[in-house]
Order: C-alpha cells, then sequence, then structure tokens
C-alpha cells in the first residue's frame, strides 16, 4: 500500500453514499470498551466456574497473549495486502486505507460493531473447536485483548499517553504511519515486530521526524 497521507487533522471523509450506512464506519472510541467488557466478564465467569484459577488465569493470559498475534498478522497479511483489482482496491480502502489517508480522524480509529462481532462470533467457534473446556478463558483474554488493542489504537492517534510505556508505543506507531508503513505492525505490542523482523527502531527509521502530535 502506497503512503497516501493526505490529512493530518481531525476529518473524515465519507465511504458510501448512503448516509445511514456510512453512519455505520463512524464508531466512538468507548464503544468496545462497553461492548466486549460484558463479554470477558462472562466467560471470565464461565471459566472460573470450569477450571481451577490458575489454569483459568493461565489460559486467559494465553488468550491475550494470542490476541496480540492475531492483530500483527491481521494488520500485516489483511489490512496491508496490495489487491490488484479495483474492486480490491476500493475494499482495501474501507477496510484500512481510509486510516492511513486521514489517520486522525478520531470516528474511525476502533473497529465498527459491524465487523468486530462477526468477527467475535467466528473467534468464539474456532476456539470452541481449538480448546474445548479451556475456550471461555481463552476466549475472555482473547477479547480482553482486543479491547486494549483498540484503546491503544485510539489513545496514540489521540491521546498525550504519558509515561515511559505509553510515548514508546505511541512512537511506535507513529513510526508506522508516516515513516514506513511496511513496518511496525504491532500496536498494543512490538514483540511480533521484534520477532518477525518488521520492527521499525529509531535508528532504522532514520533521521525523519515522526510526529506525535495530539
Amino acid at each position: 500500500m502506497a503512503n497516501r497521507v493526505i490529512s493530518n487533522r481531525d476529518e473524515t471523509v465519507p465511504l458510501f453514499q448512503n448516509p445511514w450506512l456510512d453512519r455505520l464506519t463512524h464508531v466512538h472510541p468507548l464503544t468496545p470498551i462497553v461492548l466486549y467488557l460484558p463479554v470477558v466478564g462472562y466467560f471470565s465467569y464461565q471459566g472460573l466456574a470450569a477450571l481451577p484459577w490458575y489454569v483459568f488465569a493461565l489460559c486467559f493470559v494465553g488468550g491475550m497473549f494470542l490476541w496480540t498475534f492475531t492483530e500483527y498478522w491481521i494488520h500485516r497479511a489483511i489490512f496491508h495486502y496490495e489487491p490488484k483489482s479495483a474492486w480490491g482496491q476500493r475494499l482495501h480502502f474501507l477496510m484500512h486505507g481510509v486510516h492511513h489517508a486521514y489517520p486522525r480522524d478520531s470516528t474511525r480509529l476502533v473497529m465498527p460493531p459491524v465487523v468486530s462481532i462477526p468477527l467475535a462470533v467466528l473467534f468464539y467457534f474456532l476456539f470452541r473447536w481449538l480448546f474445548g473446556a479451556y475456550q471461555p478463558a481463552v476466549f475472555a483474554g482473547f477479547v480482553l485483548g482486543y479491547v486494549i488493542y483498540d484503546s491503544i489504537h485510539y489513545a496514540t492517534h489521540h491521546l498525550p499517553m504519558r509515561g515511559r510505556i505509553g510515548r514508546f508505543l505511541k512512537a511506535h506507531h507513529m513510526r508506522h504511519h508516516y515513516v514506513d508503513e511496511n513496518r511496525s505492525f504491532g500496536i498494543s505490542t512490538p514483540l511480533w515486530d521484534w520477532i518477525f523482523g518488521t520492527y521499525q527502531s529509531v535508528k532504522t527509521a532514520g533521521t525523519q521526524k515522526v510526529s506525535v502530535e495530539v
């Protein structure tokens, strides 16, 4: 995907001519928290009822870890796949290209429920098949990992993120937008960028100034 940063202001553009359809693409940043924290609570309760607490804790943390891996590869392999056909390019722009064109659009920084809910259902059944009785605990951690990811993504674009870790995550994601969009795919953690060789340090990013304006 070519770098197509158009605006660094908090502005938006319509993606659909139908105003009702376009409205579905605008999401308040608190939506994932309100929508999915009850899901985390429900499946945590189920997991604790079925498993010893220490097994639950291990599965829960494993689910969060699994989310970071999923986040990395969805971003790298799907969001940054470059289709050749016109309809494929249009779909790509709808999915992720618009975020690179308008990176500070505050209404398109978290995943719309029309996308996240079907994906959550898909992962629910996949995990039930893969993990059996451990599925509620793993799924609860996985969903919490997603909520943290969406919250961090919004924060990197619109919150100061004081503190050492916050500044690091913000700079890491800004390098993805403003230096090399084919690197630094992790948002909630740079772990998989380190493992798969796509980490972009300040040194490898060169002397170009990375904007962390809030």
